[in-house]
């Protein structure tokens, strides 16, 4: 497996399951890196989740373990441990998702793991930040966003607490861990030095939940309750219209005055003149927008409005984002072709002019890697 991009040269030791921590290391991969996947005789449980081509490789696997290679480890057993201990060596990154006294056990956390390689930068991906009193907690997705705030938030916006619709504390902690991860190696290529990072659910999603939440709660004595009141405004949804549901924000005072003079409502006056009057009636300015927007067809909104070059985009479903002409324009999905017939896959969202990310290959079955990666070891170990 030829790697490029930016990470190109970079081994990782990657144990790590489900999908904070593969969605960490599989932007990785795309970067460029050597992962190598280790997993127990049972595999990865995210290989049998959702539905796949054949038992074991479900879609939420593939798409988070692509280009990676599978080890298959048994680390109850000293010959399972011993093989990762010489695998460590020659790793620039360790990454784990295990409780902290999980992987002490196996005799893998960093003091250990720093003495087989003193130079390895080593990230735990944990549910909460192992200084605190629910450091010992079970963590998954739905828990997370309970903690953080979101449920709330789902209230304030919606009149029901729930969740939102996609795995946002996984996702947001695993980006959170390759940030971490990558800066570390950063400040290893500046220094020499190796180093230890934490990665937890709970306290990462706290951090984004309050980039704006945190609002007037921040300040000593509080100017307000910890809540950005556009966000959850009540109305603040996509707009009926004629015939389906837009998505538009007239937010500045430019997009303002000039949907105002094209559409000329008869609400608007001078109390809704500047942003700084409107967002002290959010609610009250969704509410006489939705009247309005149900007035016209969707496309005969988009039309005007992005003639206007006010912000609005039709509400499409999850599908309709494997035809779309702008992510085919530039090319996004990566077509890779597997043991089971092509995989479009999404590819990396960003671009390099010089060391460009790419899908380095299909996700592995179990164990597909074992034998390779442990005769490199043998031949590293002879030649050195």
């Amino acid at each position: 497996m030829k790697h490029t991009g930016p990470l190109s040269g970079v081994r990782v030791i990657d144990l790590t399951a489900m999908v904070m921590g593969p969605y960490c290391t599989q932007i990785m991969a795309d970067m460029g890196a050597d992962v190598v996947k280790i997993e127990a005789p049972s595999g990865d449980n995210t290989r049998y989740i959702s539905v796949g081509p054949e038992p074991g490789m479900s879609g939420v696997f593939v798409n988070v373990n692509r280009g990676k290679r599978s080890v298959v480890l048994d680390l109850r057993s000293e010959e399972g441990r011993a093989t990762l201990r010489e695998l460590i060596v020659g790793a620039d990154v360790f990454v784990h998702s295990m409780r902290g006294s999980a992987i002490a056990r196996l005799g893998f956390d960093y003091e250990a793991v720093s003495v087989i390689n003193p130079s390895i930068v080593y990230t735990n991906c944990y549910g909460y930040g192992r200084r605190g009193p629910d450091a010992n907690l079970t963590a998954y997705d739905d828990t997370i966003q309970a903690e953080c705030g979101l449920p709330f938030a789902q209230e304030q916006l919606t009149g029901e607490v729930g969740y939102v619709g996609t795995i946002i504390a996984d996702k947001v902690a695993g980006m959170t861990a390759l940030y971490a991860t990558t800066t570390a190696l950063f400040h290893r290529e500046r220094t020499g030095e190796g180093q230890e990072v934490e990665v937890a659910m709970f306290e990462t999603m706290a951090a984004f939940m309050l980039v704006e939440h945190a609002n007037g709660a921040m300040f000593e004595p509080p100017v307000g309750p910890a809540v950005y009141p556009r966000a959850v405004a009540p109305k603040r949804k996509p707009y009926r219209t004629k015939d389906g549901y837009l998505s538009a924000l007239v937010y500045n005072d430019k997009q303002w005055s000039t949907f105002v003079d094209a559409v000329q409502p008869n609400w608007a006056d001078e109390r809704f003149a500047t942003l700084a009057q409107r967002a002290r009636c959010t609610d009250v300015i969704y509410g006489h927008l939705e009247n309005t927007f149900a007035k016209r067809t969707t496309q005969e909104w988009l039309d005007l409005l992005r003639s206007l070059d006010i912000p609005c985009a039709p509400v499409r479903t999850l599908d309709e984002l494997f035809e779309n002409p702008h992510l085919e324009a530039v090319g996004f999905f990566e077509r890779v072709k597997t043991e089971n017939g092509t995989v479009s896959f999404p590819g990396p969202p960003t671009w390099f002019s010089r060391t460009p990310a790419r899908v380095a290959g299909p996700a592995p079955r179990l164990g597909a890697h074992t034998e390779e990666v442990l005769g490199e070891m043998v031949a590293g170990l002879q030649s050195s």
